[in-house]
């Protein structure tokens, strides 16, 4: 169980995948019922250290303040910069015990540096992916996806797939119902769909419609309903055709992957925050039968939805529907 974070800084970190860090694991939300973590910055030398945005943060810590987190992160840092044998060596030591490693953005080339992305999947910014590939050839460069969890080692890719990887973790480490909590308060959602290649390709031609937002926003209000494409189309009043283009456009997958993903999510909610039978949470999310939401369930999380529960249901989450 994650419970203290470390987040190893030097000169040219990049101060948004900083703000990431700190608002997903050292911001107190104990006002929603999540647990504290113990977070903090550490540095080589402790003292001002010179941020890509060309001012400046004191950190109090050295390094062996990484010698008892549970997840020491990296954030992105300026391009071409050494990085400082103490923080590879920090880097390998945490590795060696055990401790979860995440990179945000160009981190992933200082986890290269330390030698841990040999024989693992990766992945970081689309603009870096080639070079990343080419740097450490050892490493398994994905270039489409937001992030890569190699189970020690999670990658993110650029700038805001950091907070997709850390709502990962949360949701790894202490259940759904936490990370959507910690979505809600940075108003992100608590799992997007798609990858990179969705954001960075040619906007769709020929299509004025407007954002399914709206649309998706109430897809997420009626899972316990049937739908299909026909009659999702007729909704947002477009063709069949065209909506299906426009869906995809915008949330990188199919509109039945899109709504089985959210009944996923949404059965993950309830079985950890009630007591509800298999059978009930299986009409309530439009699974329909237990059986169905069985095998949708262990397909999207490897484990049943029963083995899910007993892992989570001890979390202290809010009531359903607050």
């Amino acid at each position: 169980m994650i419970t203290d974070v470390a987040v190893l800084v030097y000169d040219g970190v990049a101060p948004f995948e900083l703000g990431v860090l700190h608002e997903t694991w050292g911001t107190d939300r104990s006002d929603d019922g999540l647990p504290v973590i113990d977070f903090a910055l550490c540095t080589p030398v402790p003292g001002p250290v010179l941020t890509q945005g060309g001012f400046s943060i004191v950190v109090e810590q050295d390094l062996s303040r990484a010698a008892a987190a549970d997840l020491i992160a990296v954030p992105a840092c300026e391009e071409g910069r050494p990085v400082p044998e103490a923080v590879l060596e920090a880097l390998r030591d945490g590795s060696k015990r055990g401790a979860k490693i995440l990179s945000l953005c160009t981190g992933a080339f200082v986890l290269g540096e330390a030698g841990l992305l040999d024989g693992r999947s990766c992945t970081t910014h689309w603009r870096h992916s080639d070079r990343l590939a080419a740097r450490f050839p050892a490493a398994r460069v994905v270039p489409e996806v937001l992030y890569v969890d190699d189970g020690q080692v999670l990658t993110s890719a650029g700038t805001a797939a950091g907070i997709d990887a850390c709502l990962h973790l949360w949701r790894e480490e202490y259940g759904a119902a936490a990370a959507s909590a910690i979505a809600r308060r940075m108003v992100v959602p608590p799992q997007r769909e798609g990858g990179q290649a969705q954001y960075i390709r040619t906007p769709v031609p020929d299509c004025d419609a407007e954002t399914l937002g709206p649309l998706l926003l109430w897809l997420t209000e009626n899972l316990h309903d049937q739908h299909t494409v026909e009659s999702l189309a007729e909704t947002a009043n477009m063709s069949p055709r065209t909506f299906a283009r426009r869906f995809r456009a915008e949330t990188g997958t199919t509109p039945h992957a899109w709504i089985t993903r959210q009944r996923v999510l949404r059965a993950e909610e309830l079985l950890e925050t009630t007591d509800r039978s298999v059978d009930w949470i299986a009409g309530e999310v439009g699974f329909g039968t237990a059986a169905m939401l069985r095998h949708h369930f262990t397909k999207v999380r490897s484990v049943s939805p029963q083995q899910y529960r007993r892992t989570f249901c001890s979390f202290d989450a809010a009531p359903v529907g607050a």
